[in-house]
């Protein structure tokens, strides 16, 4: 329940609040308060991002921070130094000078006048990384965070590497941000706004080359990843995910190991906040936050500390789509911990099937384009971002298949396999899905894992394999909350590629399979055993649409030479702010390629452009970048131009070479 004190109040927005660093350098913050918050102090909500208070998250902001602020709470926005408003540079995402800032703007809430001394700490993505990591500082007003699609191990579970492979994400992340902190300050509130994006032009370093110079679990990835030390978060936190997201095993793994406070939520959603989610059901996100900030930050019995530590939305079975406005199902929870304690159902992997004893001798060697139907890593653009059906990825898999089953089968958990495998190349990947297969043979993606085998043993110290030697290897594919009808079967299709998921190996191998078993925790079948609350949200943000928004993705196909080129195409929009007045607007375009027969034809090739334009100040940037490689070296070239107008104001060009290392 909501505290009865929760009135509404009536607040000021101040768009660009001045926070100092130690060092001397500004951050700027936007502050929704209530404007009597001298009178009668308020806990402080901090949000810490590089991604723009003034544009990027100005919509989403807006549905957000005013709702709390009206309910007696301060909202702090706050642009990330070298980002949006805020002076300084940005060198790479959650260093130690991010983490150390956000220490120092929580014990500057703290000491306000209007802030009783009390802070907490949300964000979605980098914000749910930073939420965590800094919670782990133990910054003593921090007393509560929230921390949404975000990861706890920086290295096996964000957008560079998973399973020991290299993401195609790492340079498709890397572009993004490469556009994103390539834009000025808005020149309404910087005199010296020039001189501070040229400045940060001149210094904006290019985080792919950085990214793909730790390909193994190094100090570099230690760094920031709590999982190192979870007994070093203290404050009370509520841990929110999706299945529709790339981190979906995040929300389980807290809630089973932090020692704090903690409860987990997990809904059907892709990569947004779960009022304003896709697929729906969205849920009363707002209203359970203000549950937990005011039992946490005000002291109120809400009951939250009584919830259940696990809810999860389990999902029913459904035809493969690449995108969904809805996913049928029901909420489930767990009282204590999440899903370690569920039971398992062990099937064996043979030549007849899925589930049936005997024997096992299969050979694998998937053409360099399977994986077409993997959908993005991460679904945050709303386009048709969903894995397809899988039955094109199958056709290039070895494929072992479950008898109709007798009942439906809720799969809570994360499946981990098991397989004796060989393989004929020192290097190989491995790629498995647990499929639902529908009676007409339509294959739905339920969840998926992919190990570099290489790293079979460890992130941090890999090995090459033995050409034909038999390992015994284990795999986690990734939580999910999933009901499969009585009738239908289970599938595990197994391929030694994944494009574009993941970068291929330098040769193509071949893999051998002498045994397997794959352990599904399952779940009694249940009706609804929790109900939250409708969402609510604040006033949507005011804008004149000039452009509208869209999203594309389409696969070309060389019938002459079978080059594969998946081409994803996001238009933003160009919006106007009615509020301040700011026009922007961006584009972006990717570009995998790869031969059927050839891994050392992978290539990538990302182009952004940015507007904005303030009365007659007109700026904009395009960025460029493109990876390839050969056996030996991974190559990246990079391109940034400014214009102010129609002059070219700035330019540079990067180039690089890394080595592979058991990549």
């Amino acid at each position: 329940m909501t505290s009865p004190s929760n009135t509404l109040r009536e607040i000021e927005d101040l768009p660009d609040v001045g926070i100092q660093m130690p060092d001397g350098c500004r951050l700027s913050a936007r502050v929704w308060c209530p404007v009597d918050a001298h009178d009668a102090p308020v806990p402080a909500i901090l949000e810490f991002l590089p991604y723009r208070k003034r544009d990027s998250t100005a919509t989403r902001d807006a549905l957000t921070h005013p709702w709390f602020a009206k309910r007696g709470y301060a909202c702090i926005r706050v642009d990330m130094r070298g980002n949006g408003d805020s002076e300084g540079l940005i060198e790479d995402e959650y260093t130690q000078q991010e983490l150390d800032d956000a220490v120092s703007t929580i014990q500057w809430l703290a000491e306000q006048p209007w802030c009783t001394g009390h802070v907490g700490m949300m964000g979605i993505s980098w914000g749910g990384f930073n939420s965590l990591q800094v919670a782990a500082m133990q910054p003593e007003a921090l007393k509560a965070i929230i921390t949404l699609c975000s990861t706890a191990d920086r290295y096996a579970d964000d957008i560079h590497y998973k399973g020991g492979c290299l993401l195609n994400e790492n340079l498709g992340w890397g572009a993004t941000m490469w556009s994103y902190s390539s834009r000025a300050p808005d020149p309404a509130l910087r005199s010296n706004w020039r001189e501070l994006w040229l400045e940060r032009l001149e210094n904006e370093p290019f985080l792919p080359s950085v990214w793909l110079r730790h390909q193994t679990r190094d100090s570099y990835w230690q760094h920031g990843s709590v999982c190192e030390d979870f007994s070093a978060i203290r404050a009370a936190t509520l841990a929110v995910g999706g299945w529709g997201d790339a981190y979906k095993n995040t929300v389980p793994l807290l809630v089973e190991q932090l020692a704090a406070p903690v409860k987990g939520i997990v809904g059907p959603w892709v990569h947004k906040y779960p009022h304003f989610a896709v697929p729906e059901p969205r849920i009363g996100f707002l209203q359970e936050a203000l549950r937990w900030w005011d039992h946490w930050l005000r002291g109120a019995d809400t009951g939250v500390d009584q919830d259940p530590d696990y809810r999860a939305y389990l999902m029913d079975g459904v035809r493969p789509q690449r995108w969904y406005t809805e996913r049928p199902g029901r909420w489930i929870t767990e009282d204590k911990g999440a899903t370690t304690h569920l039971p398992i159902q062990t099937l064996d992997l043979a030549d007849n099937g899925l589930g049936t004893a005997g024997t096992l001798d299969a050979r694998i060697r998937s053409p360099q384009t399977c994986g077409m139907e993997s959908g993005e890593y991460c679904a945050i653009w709303l386009g048709p971002d969903m894995p397809g059906d899988q039955r094109a990825d199958d056709a290039l898999s070895a494929c072992f298949d479950s008898a109709p089953l007798a009942d439906d089968m809720d799969v809570v958990g994360a499946p981990r396999l098991r397989l004796r495998i060989s393989a004929d190349r020192p290097h190989a990947q491995l790629a498995v899905r647990l499929n639902h297969i529908h009676p007409d043979g339509a294959s739905t993606r339920i969840t998926y894992g992919v190990l570099n085998l290489s790293h079979r043993d460890s992130h941090a110290t890999p090995s090459p394999l033995t050409p034909g030697e038999t390992y015994e290897v284990k795999l986690d594919l990734d939580h999910i909350a999933y009901r499969v009808p009585k009738g239908h079967r289970l599938r595990v299709a197994i391929s030694s590629a994944y494009w574009p998921l993941i970068w291929p190996t330098p040769e193509a191998a071949e893999l051998h399979l002498t045994q397997g078993t794959i352990d599904i925790p399952i779940r009694p079948s249940t009706v609804d055993e929790w109900v939250f609350q409708p969402p609510e949200s604040e006033t949507p943000r005011d804008v004149t649409t000039l452009r509208p928004d869209n999203n594309a993705r389409r696969v070309e196909v060389d019938m002459n030479t079978g080059e594969t080129h998946l081409i994803i195409e996001d238009d933003f929009g160009l919006i106007t702010d009615n509020h301040h007045g700011l026009t922007h607007g961006s584009t972006a375009t990717e570009r995998w390629s790869i031969y059927p027969d050839d891994p050392l034809s992978a290539r990538g090739h990302c182009l952004w452009t940015q507007e904005m334009q303030r009365d007659d100040i007109l700026l904009r940037t395009e960025t460029s970048c493109t990876m390839w490689s050969d056996s030996e070296n991974f190559y990246l070239r990079a391109e940034l131009k400014a214009y102010e107008g129609q002059d070219l104001i700035f330019s540079k060009e990067l180039e690089d070479e890394i080595p592979r290392n058991h990549m």
